[in-house]
Protein backbone atom coordinates (compact mmCIF):
# COMPACT_ATOMS: atom_id res chain seq x y z
CA UNK A 1 0.00 0.00 0.00
CA UNK A 2 1.10 3.63 -0.42
CA UNK A 3 2.34 3.99 3.14
CA UNK A 4 2.59 7.78 3.21
CA UNK A 5 -1.00 8.17 2.05
CA UNK A 6 -2.24 5.55 4.53
CA UNK A 7 -0.21 7.15 7.32
CA UNK A 8 -1.85 10.51 6.61
CA UNK A 9 -5.30 8.96 6.79
CA UNK A 10 -4.45 7.13 10.02
CA UNK A 11 -3.19 10.36 11.61
CA UNK A 12 -6.30 12.30 10.59
CA UNK A 13 -8.67 9.55 11.71
CA UNK A 14 -6.95 9.16 15.09
CA UNK A 15 -7.07 12.91 15.71
CA UNK A 16 -10.73 13.15 14.70
CA UNK A 17 -11.67 10.14 16.85
CA UNK A 18 -10.11 11.84 19.86
CA UNK A 19 -11.76 15.14 18.97
CA UNK A 20 -15.20 13.53 18.73
CA UNK A 21 -14.74 11.66 22.02
CA UNK A 22 -13.84 14.93 23.74
CA UNK A 23 -16.65 16.81 22.02
CA UNK A 24 -19.38 14.24 22.62
CA UNK A 25 -18.59 13.35 26.24
CA UNK A 26 -18.98 15.62 29.28
CA UNK A 27 -15.82 16.28 31.25
CA UNK A 28 -17.86 17.47 34.24
CA UNK A 29 -19.24 13.95 34.73
CA UNK A 30 -16.85 11.73 36.71
CA UNK A 31 -16.56 8.84 34.24
CA UNK A 32 -12.80 8.97 33.57
CA UNK A 33 -12.40 5.16 33.15
CA UNK A 34 -15.05 5.14 30.40
CA UNK A 35 -13.48 8.09 28.57
CA UNK A 36 -10.05 6.47 28.83
CA UNK A 37 -11.47 3.21 27.50
CA UNK A 38 -13.12 4.99 24.55
CA UNK A 39 -9.75 6.43 23.53
CA UNK A 40 -7.96 3.12 24.21
CA UNK A 41 -10.39 1.10 22.10
CA UNK A 42 -10.79 3.46 19.17
CA UNK A 43 -7.86 5.78 18.54
CA UNK A 44 -4.81 3.70 19.50
CA UNK A 45 -3.51 1.29 16.88
CA UNK A 46 -5.29 -0.33 13.97
CA UNK A 47 -4.82 -0.32 10.21
CA UNK A 48 -7.79 2.03 9.58
CA UNK A 49 -8.60 -0.07 6.52
CA UNK A 50 -12.29 0.88 6.45
CA UNK A 51 -11.66 4.63 6.69
CA UNK A 52 -8.98 4.22 4.01
CA UNK A 53 -11.53 2.58 1.70
CA UNK A 54 -13.95 5.42 2.36
CA UNK A 55 -11.31 8.09 1.68
CA UNK A 56 -9.67 6.43 -1.32
CA UNK A 57 -12.99 6.06 -3.15
CA UNK A 58 -14.39 9.43 -2.11
CA UNK A 59 -11.24 11.27 -3.12
CA UNK A 60 -11.37 9.69 -6.59
CA UNK A 61 -14.96 10.97 -6.90
CA UNK A 62 -13.96 14.49 -5.88
CA UNK A 63 -16.38 14.70 -2.95
CA UNK A 64 -16.06 16.86 0.17
CA UNK A 65 -13.03 15.93 2.25
CA UNK A 66 -14.72 17.07 5.47
CA UNK A 67 -17.78 14.93 4.77
CA UNK A 68 -15.52 11.95 4.13
CA UNK A 69 -13.77 12.51 7.47
CA UNK A 70 -17.04 12.42 9.42
CA UNK A 71 -18.21 9.30 7.56
CA UNK A 72 -14.85 7.55 8.00
CA UNK A 73 -14.75 8.29 11.74
CA UNK A 74 -18.31 6.99 12.19
CA UNK A 75 -17.29 3.77 10.46
CA UNK A 76 -14.24 3.39 12.69
CA UNK A 77 -16.30 3.96 15.85
CA UNK A 78 -18.58 1.08 14.79
CA UNK A 79 -15.61 -1.12 13.93
CA UNK A 80 -13.98 -0.38 17.29
CA UNK A 81 -17.18 -1.23 19.16
CA UNK A 82 -17.44 -4.54 17.34
CA UNK A 83 -13.89 -5.50 18.34
CA UNK A 84 -14.45 -4.59 21.99
CA UNK A 85 -17.57 -6.75 22.17
CA UNK A 86 -16.07 -9.58 20.07
CA UNK A 87 -13.23 -9.90 22.58
CA UNK A 88 -15.50 -10.15 25.65
CA UNK A 89 -15.50 -13.35 27.77
CA UNK A 90 -19.03 -14.19 26.58
CA UNK A 91 -17.92 -13.92 22.94
CA UNK A 92 -14.38 -14.87 21.80
CA UNK A 93 -12.84 -14.36 25.26
CA UNK A 94 -9.62 -12.98 23.80
CA UNK A 95 -6.92 -11.21 25.79
CA UNK A 96 -4.88 -9.61 22.98
CA UNK A 97 -5.85 -7.11 20.30
CA UNK A 98 -3.42 -5.10 18.14
CA UNK A 99 -0.60 -6.33 20.35
CA UNK A 100 -2.19 -4.82 23.46
CA UNK A 101 -4.48 -6.19 26.18
CA UNK A 102 -8.10 -6.24 25.05
CA UNK A 103 -10.41 -3.62 26.51
CA UNK A 104 -11.93 -5.85 29.19
CA UNK A 105 -8.44 -6.93 30.29
CA UNK A 106 -7.04 -3.38 30.35
CA UNK A 107 -10.05 -2.06 32.26
CA UNK A 108 -12.78 -4.54 33.28
CA UNK A 109 -15.66 -6.40 31.65
CA UNK A 110 -18.40 -3.95 32.64
CA UNK A 111 -16.39 -0.98 31.38
CA UNK A 112 -15.73 -2.79 28.11
CA UNK A 113 -19.44 -3.45 27.58
CA UNK A 114 -20.28 0.20 28.22
CA UNK A 115 -17.40 1.28 26.00
CA UNK A 116 -18.79 -0.71 23.08
CA UNK A 117 -22.24 0.72 23.68
CA UNK A 118 -20.88 4.27 23.83
CA UNK A 119 -18.83 3.82 20.65
CA UNK A 120 -22.03 3.02 18.75
CA UNK A 121 -23.62 6.22 19.99
CA UNK A 122 -20.55 8.23 19.03
CA UNK A 123 -20.76 6.86 15.48
CA UNK A 124 -24.31 7.97 14.85
CA UNK A 125 -23.94 11.26 16.72
CA UNK A 126 -20.93 12.07 14.53
CA UNK A 127 -23.09 11.62 11.43
CA UNK A 128 -26.20 13.36 12.77
CA UNK A 129 -24.27 16.41 14.03
CA UNK A 130 -22.00 16.67 10.98
CA UNK A 131 -21.76 20.17 9.55
CA UNK A 132 -20.70 18.73 6.19
CA UNK A 133 -23.67 16.51 5.28
CA UNK A 134 -27.13 17.60 4.18
CA UNK A 135 -30.15 16.48 6.19
CA UNK A 136 -30.94 13.78 3.62
CA UNK A 137 -27.32 12.62 3.50
CA UNK A 138 -27.33 12.27 7.30
CA UNK A 139 -30.41 10.06 7.12
CA UNK A 140 -28.92 7.96 4.32
CA UNK A 141 -25.56 7.66 6.10
CA UNK A 142 -27.23 6.45 9.29
CA UNK A 143 -29.39 4.01 7.34
CA UNK A 144 -26.35 2.57 5.56
CA UNK A 145 -24.40 2.17 8.78
CA UNK A 146 -27.35 0.74 10.73
CA UNK A 147 -28.03 -1.77 7.96
CA UNK A 148 -24.39 -2.82 7.88
CA UNK A 149 -23.93 -3.03 11.65
CA UNK A 150 -27.34 -4.27 12.75
CA UNK A 151 -29.31 -7.53 12.83
CA UNK A 152 -29.33 -7.76 9.02
CA UNK A 153 -25.59 -7.15 8.86
CA UNK A 154 -22.64 -7.48 11.23
CA UNK A 155 -24.62 -8.56 14.30
CA UNK A 156 -26.36 -11.25 12.25
CA UNK A 157 -22.92 -12.46 11.19
CA UNK A 158 -21.74 -12.49 14.80
CA UNK A 159 -24.76 -14.55 15.81
CA UNK A 160 -24.14 -17.02 12.98
CA UNK A 161 -20.51 -17.19 14.15
CA UNK A 162 -21.62 -18.14 17.68
CA UNK A 163 -24.13 -20.68 16.41
CA UNK A 164 -21.46 -22.16 14.14
CA UNK A 165 -18.97 -22.93 16.92
CA UNK A 166 -18.23 -26.66 17.10
CA UNK A 167 -20.35 -27.20 13.99
CA UNK A 168 -19.27 -28.01 10.45
CA UNK A 169 -20.51 -25.23 8.19
CA UNK A 170 -20.60 -25.72 4.43
CA UNK A 171 -19.13 -23.16 2.02
CA UNK A 172 -22.44 -21.37 1.44
CA UNK A 173 -23.06 -21.03 5.19
CA UNK A 174 -19.51 -19.83 5.87
CA UNK A 175 -19.73 -17.32 3.03
CA UNK A 176 -23.04 -15.92 4.31
CA UNK A 177 -21.59 -15.63 7.82
CA UNK A 178 -18.61 -13.57 6.67
CA UNK A 179 -20.47 -11.47 4.11
CA UNK A 180 -22.49 -10.28 7.10
CA UNK A 181 -19.87 -10.23 9.86
CA UNK A 182 -17.01 -8.70 7.84
CA UNK A 183 -18.25 -7.75 4.39
CA UNK A 184 -21.20 -5.59 5.44
CA UNK A 185 -19.07 -2.93 7.15
CA UNK A 186 -16.47 -2.98 4.38
CA UNK A 187 -19.28 -2.43 1.88
CA UNK A 188 -20.67 0.41 4.00
CA UNK A 189 -17.22 2.03 3.98
CA UNK A 190 -17.31 2.21 0.19
CA UNK A 191 -20.92 3.37 0.07
CA UNK A 192 -20.27 6.15 2.57
CA UNK A 193 -17.24 7.18 0.51
CA UNK A 194 -19.57 7.75 -2.45
CA UNK A 195 -22.51 9.12 -0.44
CA UNK A 196 -22.09 12.79 -1.36
CA UNK A 197 -21.42 12.10 -5.04
CA UNK A 198 -24.19 12.98 -7.49
CA UNK A 199 -23.52 9.54 -9.04
CA UNK A 200 -24.16 7.64 -5.79
CA UNK A 201 -27.23 5.73 -7.00
CA UNK A 202 -25.60 4.43 -10.16
CA UNK A 203 -22.38 3.50 -8.33
CA UNK A 204 -24.14 1.69 -5.49
CA UNK A 205 -24.57 -1.77 -7.13
CA UNK A 206 -20.93 -2.10 -8.19
CA UNK A 207 -19.74 -0.83 -4.79
CA UNK A 208 -21.84 -3.50 -3.07
CA UNK A 209 -20.26 -6.14 -5.32
CA UNK A 210 -16.78 -4.79 -4.59
CA UNK A 211 -17.45 -4.64 -0.84
CA UNK A 212 -18.78 -8.19 -0.63
CA UNK A 213 -15.82 -9.48 -2.62
CA UNK A 214 -13.27 -7.63 -0.49
CA UNK A 215 -14.99 -8.74 2.72
CA UNK A 216 -14.61 -12.41 1.82
CA UNK A 217 -11.01 -11.96 0.64
CA UNK A 218 -10.21 -10.15 3.90
CA UNK A 219 -11.72 -12.96 5.97
CA UNK A 220 -9.95 -15.73 4.09
CA UNK A 221 -6.64 -13.95 4.63
CA UNK A 222 -7.56 -13.51 8.31
CA UNK A 223 -8.20 -17.25 8.61
CA UNK A 224 -4.85 -17.99 6.97
CA UNK A 225 -3.00 -15.57 9.26
CA UNK A 226 -4.57 -17.25 12.30
CA UNK A 227 -2.76 -20.42 11.26
CA UNK A 228 0.44 -19.14 9.68
CA UNK A 229 1.48 -16.02 11.64
CA UNK A 230 2.63 -16.19 15.29
CA UNK A 231 0.98 -14.13 18.00
CA UNK A 232 3.87 -11.69 18.49
CA UNK A 233 3.96 -10.82 14.77
CA UNK A 234 0.22 -10.45 14.32
CA UNK A 235 -0.79 -8.90 17.64
CA UNK A 236 -3.63 -11.40 18.06
CA UNK A 237 -3.64 -14.85 19.63
CA UNK A 238 -2.55 -17.44 17.07
CA UNK A 239 -4.80 -20.48 16.60
CA UNK A 240 -7.76 -18.89 18.36
CA UNK A 241 -10.27 -20.03 15.70
CA UNK A 242 -9.34 -23.68 16.24
CA UNK A 243 -9.54 -23.29 20.03
CA UNK A 244 -13.09 -21.97 19.71
CA UNK A 245 -14.12 -24.73 17.32
CA UNK A 246 -14.93 -22.31 14.51
CA UNK A 247 -15.40 -23.27 10.89
CA UNK A 248 -12.87 -21.45 8.72
CA UNK A 249 -11.95 -21.41 5.06
CA UNK A 250 -8.75 -23.42 5.68
CA UNK A 251 -10.67 -26.03 7.70
CA UNK A 252 -13.12 -26.36 4.81
CA UNK A 253 -10.90 -25.85 1.74
CA UNK A 254 -7.38 -26.43 3.10
CA UNK A 255 -4.59 -23.87 2.97
CA UNK A 256 -4.00 -24.13 -0.78
CA UNK A 257 -7.71 -24.08 -1.63
CA UNK A 258 -8.23 -21.04 0.59
CA UNK A 259 -5.39 -19.18 -1.10
CA UNK A 260 -6.83 -19.99 -4.53
CA UNK A 261 -10.25 -18.65 -3.48
CA UNK A 262 -8.68 -15.53 -1.94
CA UNK A 263 -6.75 -14.79 -5.14
CA UNK A 264 -9.88 -15.31 -7.26
CA UNK A 265 -11.74 -12.82 -5.10
CA UNK A 266 -8.93 -10.27 -5.42
CA UNK A 267 -9.12 -10.62 -9.21
CA UNK A 268 -12.89 -10.10 -9.05
CA UNK A 269 -12.34 -7.00 -6.92
CA UNK A 270 -9.95 -5.62 -9.52
CA UNK A 271 -12.54 -6.30 -12.23
CA UNK A 272 -15.08 -4.32 -10.20
CA UNK A 273 -12.54 -1.52 -9.82
CA UNK A 274 -12.17 -1.35 -13.60
CA UNK A 275 -15.94 -0.92 -13.89
CA UNK A 276 -15.81 1.92 -11.36
CA UNK A 277 -12.93 3.56 -13.24
CA UNK A 278 -15.06 3.74 -16.39
CA UNK A 279 -17.81 5.72 -14.60
CA UNK A 280 -17.88 9.45 -15.39
CA UNK A 281 -18.11 10.15 -11.65
CA UNK A 282 -14.44 9.23 -11.28
CA UNK A 283 -12.37 12.37 -11.64
CA UNK A 284 -9.31 11.37 -9.60
CA UNK A 285 -6.75 8.64 -9.12
CA UNK A 286 -7.88 5.12 -8.16
CA UNK A 287 -4.37 3.77 -7.54
CA UNK A 288 -4.66 4.04 -3.77
CA UNK A 289 -7.87 1.99 -3.81
CA UNK A 290 -6.14 -0.55 -6.06
CA UNK A 291 -3.29 -0.74 -3.55
CA UNK A 292 -5.75 -1.36 -0.69
CA UNK A 293 -7.26 -4.24 -2.68
CA UNK A 294 -3.81 -5.75 -3.15
CA UNK A 295 -2.98 -5.22 0.53
CA UNK A 296 -6.11 -7.11 1.62
CA UNK A 297 -4.84 -10.21 -0.15
CA UNK A 298 -1.23 -9.86 0.98
CA UNK A 299 -1.36 -8.44 4.51
CA UNK A 300 0.52 -10.18 7.31
CA UNK A 301 -1.31 -8.67 10.31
Amino acid sequence: MQHEQLSRIQTRINAHLNQKIAQLTDSTIAIAPLTEALVYASSQGGKRLRPALCFSLGTSLGVSDDALLDCAVAIEFIHAYSLVHDDLPAMDNDVLRRGQPTCHIQFDEATAILTGDALQGLAYQTLIESAHLTAQQKVTACQLLLEAAGPRGMIAGQMLDILGENAELNLAQLTQLHQLKTGALITASLLLGALTSSHFDELKPILITLGNTLGLAFQIQDDLLDIEVPTEARGKTQGRDAELGKSTYPSLLGLDGSKIMRDQLIRQANDALENIASNPAVTGDLRFLANIIRFIGERQH
